[in-house]
């Protein structure tokens, strides 16, 4: 009888060995980056109240949350009515209370707000953990996934989104990937809305500009008419399309058109102070692109995104938003902060094979045995060969050595120890280079400082 086949939800994977140490050498690169520029670790909790992530990052987030179903007998306090009528957000509200994270800002704005008075602000942190989106998994895209964020809470200065450049600067120049950071401010948009007299319209425009890489110009159009936008909204979009592509965008027709709002006047100046000073401090390609929108709601200031010829999609998303702690009662905290996305990353670098050697991080010797007895001294010796920092595994059972040798190279073991006998009764031990095919015998000293080589 064949047993039940199981299998994981659509968009979650499992990772083995290799993987897990590839996730942790991008995570730690990170890391370290980071801390070098004064940021501290927080964790939040996996689940928040729905109260706090719905209505944060717009409409379109809201589509994408996993919600949790209340504990016990959820059903209990659901209204019958609207479970015959199938009023799904009716029935919601009644039986779920919490959802997983979507991402790890808003859940930093309720930390900021419930911590206020032990923070020394600017409150500069990092975080590095799982969120969850209810999206249609794709290459790249993933239901569950890591984001590496690095925020800037209660300072408006412009120094920080300079920094921030700086950090993906710096991470993407050791993983040997090769960026553009694409520059713009949401700004720049609140004033070509007020240009065409549409800002009430603000969000829509927005959502929909976000999809133009994926969708094209066409039908980044029709959605606007579709969300009421006038035919101005509309033939703006081929011109900001076109923008993202010329050298000297600060010095064009339409960007001397913005800055007759204020809005679009503020957007120049963020853009123009950045890029003057990172001139000083920055090597990376900026490229200044006014089709850049970001999908997120909170975003009210500069927003970049990373970009690589080595792979489709960002790698790397970042922007100021001014008013999100501000919707959980703690007003004229400004923030900014960036993302670098895990996944997109390791997918990246393994298609393009910029991972180091990881052998060395590995089991570095196997020790064998042949019978139950040779088990005790050999334990002790094992052990101190931990104590002395090398990576040593004992095989747990007297089996053929065959059977011990496949071990060793299914794992990429380099080095296996044979104690027999012969070995027990000379004290020199035989060590098998398991890539060269080779053995020789040394004692227990010198063995010590070979695999310590």
């Amino acid at each position: 009888m064949a047993g039940k086949k199981v299998s994981l939800p659509k968009g979650m994977r499992d990772f083995g060995p290799q993987q897990v140490r590839k996730r942790q050498y991008i995570l730690d690169t990170i890391r370290e980056v980071f801390e070098i520029f004064g940021y501290q670790p927080i964790e939040t909790p996996v689940m928040e109240q729905l109260s706090t992530l719905n209505g944060k990052g717009g409409a379109e987030s809201d589509k994408l949350l996993f919600k949790v179903l209340n504990s016990g007998d959820f059903l209990k306090k659901a209204d019958e009515n609207a479970l015959n009528e199938k009023a799904s957000s009716k029935v919601i509200a009644q039986i779920s209370e919490k959802g997983l994270r979507y991402d790890l800002t808003v859940p930093l704005a309720r930390y900021v707000v419930m911590h206020q008075n032990d923070i020394t602000f600017p409150f500069k942190r990092y975080q590095m953990q799982p969120v969850w989106r209810a999206d249609r998994p794709q290459k790249g895209r993933y239901r569950e996934f890591w984001q590496c964020d690095a925020d800037v809470l209660g300072s408006e200065s412009l120094i920080n989104e300079m920094e921030l450049i700086q950090i993906f600067e710096r991470v993407f120049k050791t993983f040997n990937i090769p960026v553009k950071v694409h520059l713009s401010s949401r700004k720049l948009l609140a004033g070509m809305m007020e240009l065409i007299g549409q800002e009430d319209k603000m969000i829509d425009f927005t959502v929909a500009l976000d999809k133009l890489d994926k969708i094209g110009v066409e039908k980044v159009q029709d959605e606007l008419r579709a969300r009421g936008l006038n035919e101005k909204a509309v033939e703006l979009i081929p011109s900001i399309a076109a923008l993202s592509s010329e050298k000297d965008v600060m010095k064009s027709s339409f960007i001397a058109a913005l800055e007759k709002t204020s809005n679009g006047a503020e957007g120049v100046r963020e853009i123009n102070t950045i890029m003057s000073r990172l001139d000083f401090a920055c090597r990376s390609i900026i490229i200044i692109d006014p089709s850049l929108a970001r999908g997120l709601d909170y975003y009210t200031g500069p927003i970049f995104e990373v970009k690589s010829e080595l792979f489709k999609g960002s790698i790397g998303s970042g922007g100021r938003y001014d008013n999100l702690t501000g919707i959980f009662g703690l007003p004229n905290v400004s923030g900014v902060g960036i993302s670098f996305g895990l996944d997109r990353i390791y997918d990246l670098m393994q298609e393009q094979n910029l991972f180091p050697d990881f052998s060395a991080a590995s089991t570095k010797v196997l020790l064998t045995y042949f019978d139950e007895e040779k088990l005790p001294p050999l334990f002790g010796i094992v052990s101190m060969m931990r104590e002395a920092n090398i990576k040593a595994e004992l095989y747990p059972a007297p089996v053929k050595l065959k059977k011990q040798f496949k071990y060793a190279n299914d794992k990429g073991i380099p080095y296996v120890v044979l104690y027999g006998d012969e070995e027990a009764d000379s004290g020199e031990f035989t060590i098998k280079d398991m890539e060269k095919g080779e053995q020789f015998k040394m004692d227990f000293e010198k063995l010590l400082e070979f695999l310590k080589q």
